[in-house]
């Protein structure tokens, strides 16, 4: 019997604002307002800014976990948010950072977690 216990929501942002993404006050601001248009529970962040450039952080959520990571020499974020259940809205999040990035385009690519095949995961 398959059991899904999370989604985990995959997006490429391209054509972002440089400037964004090399802040890590705003890309934090960001991450934690997109968490709560999903529904979702901030408990924690934590964000690092890189040098010369460059932003890495994580919002932990009571349903898991936000992460995002920008190139801004290449107008590039990578975002990872993975809920439990089924009662957050990861494309909306994901829409949030759209905007809020600038990004001109971006694609998304959401996958089911948990005990997907239980038979064929038994453990050998």
């Amino acid at each position: 019997m398959a059991k899904s216990l999370g989604r985990q929501a995959l997006a490429e942002f391209f054509n972002c604002s440089s400037q964004i993404l090399d802040d890590r006050e705003s890309l934090e601001h960001i991450m934690i307002k997109s968490a709560e248009a999903a529904g979702a529970f901030p408990v924690k962040s934590l964000f690092h800014k890189f040098s010369p450039h460059g932003v890495t952080g994580v919002v932990i959520i009571s349903e898991s976990h936000l992460s995002i990571h920008t190139w801004p020499e290449y107008s590039y974020a990578a975002v990872d948010i993975f809920t439990c259940g089924n009662t957050i809205d990861n494309i909306r999040a994901m829409e949030y950072i759209k905007d809020k990035l600038s990004s001109g385009y971006y694609s998304i690519m959401e996958i089911s977690r948990g005990i997907l095949n239980i038979e064929e995961n038994k453990l050998r």
